[in-house]
């Protein structure tokens, strides 16, 4: 499942945005900019990350979501991750619980910015996502927010979008 925000229309379009992304969205190819891919593993884990939507949309910041697992569609997920730059990303959250491999997953995949989502499910509560989205491997970051905190994502991501004042 897909849901999209992409339109610049009705919003002003923040300070820190450069001149290419501003007005219509679009680039030369006519394309709409989207800043933020954000990804959970299945749709059930949607209202986990939702609060990230409202944030972004406040800040002007375009998104589209994916519901994409890397368990069980390692290809499609790969394919969306690793095209994410070309299609004029500039950062990627992924959002998982339990073993939490989407955001290690996408991180593996891309030199974007990764910024990760533990959703408190399962008897753990989400400790076993937040040590399993912290504990990646050397050459692979994964930022990461506390559990269940999407809108510390969006927050993050925005602030990483803005650079450096």
């Amino acid at each position: 499942m897909r849901a999209t925000r992409r339109s610049n229309a009705n919003r002003t379009t923040p300070s820190w945005k450069t001149p290419r992304e501003t007005g219509s969205g679009t680039r030369d190819t006519g394309y709409v900019v989207t800043d933020v891919l954000i990804l959970v593993g299945s749709e059930s884990d949607k209202p986990r990350i939702e609060p990230a939507f409202e944030i972004l949309s406040k800040a002007g910041v375009s998104y589209e979501f994916h519901a994409s697992s890397a368990h069980r569609q390692p290809d499609q997920t790969g394919e969306l991750v690793k095209t994410a730059r070309k299609k004029g990303f500039k950062i990627v959250i992924a959002g998982a619980g339990l073993s939490a491999a989407l955001p290690g997953f996408a991180a593996s995949l891309t030199d974007l910015p990764v910024i990760g989502v533990p959703f408190a499910v399962g008897p753990l509560n989400g400790l076993d996502a937040l040590l399993a989205t912290v504990q990646v491997p050397p050459g692979v970051p994964v930022a990461t927010v506390g559990i269940d905190n999407a809108k510390n994502a969006a927050h993050l991501a925005i602030r990483i979008l803005k650079g450096p004042s």
